[in-house]
C-alpha cells in the first residue's frame, strides 16, 4: 500500500509578512505534509515569495494563482478539486497568519488516520474558550455565533465556525463542491453541516487560537451577517436537499 498523501491548503491575500515563515514551519514538522498556497493575486508579492521557495521544496510546495480576490470559499473549493485530482488522502485547511498553530496539524491528522474520524476540527471551544489576543467583544461574538449555529443546525459541535480542519478524501468526494453556496466564512459552517448531514464522523481536537501578529485581518461585519442569516436559509434548504450518505 502506498503511504498516505497529506496536503495543507492555505488561501492567501497579502500575506507576504507570514508566508515564508509558515512554509518553513510546516515543512519542519515530524509528519511530512505538502502545501498548496492558493493566492488571489496578492498585490504585496505573496505569490512571488512562494515561487522563490518552490525550488527549495520540490514536489512539496505548490502554488495555485487566481485572477483576483474571489472569496475564501471559492479558494478552498479550487484547492479541494486540485487535491482530489492529484490523489491526496488527507486534505487540511489552515490560515496563513499563524492564528492556527502548524504543530496542531499532526494532532488533526492523527484524529483521522489513527482515531477514525472522517473530519477533524481544530476547536477553540471544546475545552472552554481558548483564544489569545482577541478583544473580549470579538471572543464573545465568535463563541455565541458558534452556539447559535449549533442550535439552528442541530450539529453537536462546539466550534461550528472553525477554519482549521482535516478532511479525509472520502468526505470531499461525497460532497457536491459546486453546490456549496457560501463564499465567505460561512463556507466553513456549510462544509461541516454538509458532512454531518451525510453521516460522516466529525471530531474536535482542542487548540489554542492566537490572533495574527503580522498582516491585516480580513474579518468584517458582512461575514457575520452572512453566517447569521445564511445558516437559517441553509437549514431550510436542507429539508429539500439530497445528501450523499457515507458509505459503510
Amino acid at each position: 500500500m502506498l503511504p498516505a498523501k497529506r496536503i495543507v491548503l492555505v488561501p492567501t491575500y497579502n500575506e507576504s509578512e507570514n508566508i515564508e515563515r509558515l512554509i518553513k514551519k510546516v515543512f519542519s514538522l515530524p509528519v511530512p505534509f505538502e502545501l498548496l498556497i492558493i493566492d488571489d493575486n496578492s498585490p504585496d508579492g505573496t505569490a512571488q515569495i512562494v515561487k522563490n521557495l518552490m525550488p527549495t521544496f520540490p514536489g512539496q510546495l505548490h502554488l495555485l494563482e487566481r485572477a483576483g480576490k474571489l472569496g475564501l470559499g471559492t479558494a478552498y473549493i479550487a484547492g479541494f478539486k486540485w487535491a482530489l485530482v492529484n490523489g491526496y488522502d488527507y486534505i487540511f485547511e489552515m490560515d496563513a497568519d499563524f492564528s492556527h498553530n502548524p504543530d496542531d496539524l499532526v494532532a488533526l491528522y492523527e484524529e483521522c488516520a489513527i482515531k477514525g474520524a472522517d473530519m477533524a476540527i481544530g476547536s477553540r471551544y471544546k475545552c472552554g474558550v481558548n483564544v489569545v489576543n482577541w478583544p473580549m467583544g470579538r471572543v464573545l461574538m465568535s463563541y455565541f455565533a458558534s452556539k447559535y449555529v449549533a442550535f439552528v443546525t442541530g450539529m453537536k459541535i462546539n466550534d461550528t465556525t472553525a477554519g482549521f480542519k482535516c478532511y479525509t478524501r472520502k468526505v470531499l468526494e461525497a460532497i457536491d463542491l459546486d453546490a456549496i453556496k457560501f463564499k465567505g466564512y460561512a463556507f466553513q459552517i456549510e462544509m461541516k453541516f454538509t458532512a454531518w448531514k451525510s453521516g460522516f464522523i466529525i471530531s474536535e481536537v482542542p487548540i489554542i487560537f492566537t490572533d495574527r501578529k503580522a498582516g491585516a485581518s480580513k474579518m468584517s461585519g458582512g461575514i457575520f451577517n452572512e453566517a447569521l442569516w445564511g445558516v437559517i436559509l441553509m437549514k431550510l434548504r436542507s429539508f429539500f436537499k439530497h445528501y450523499n450518505k457515507k458509505k459503510s
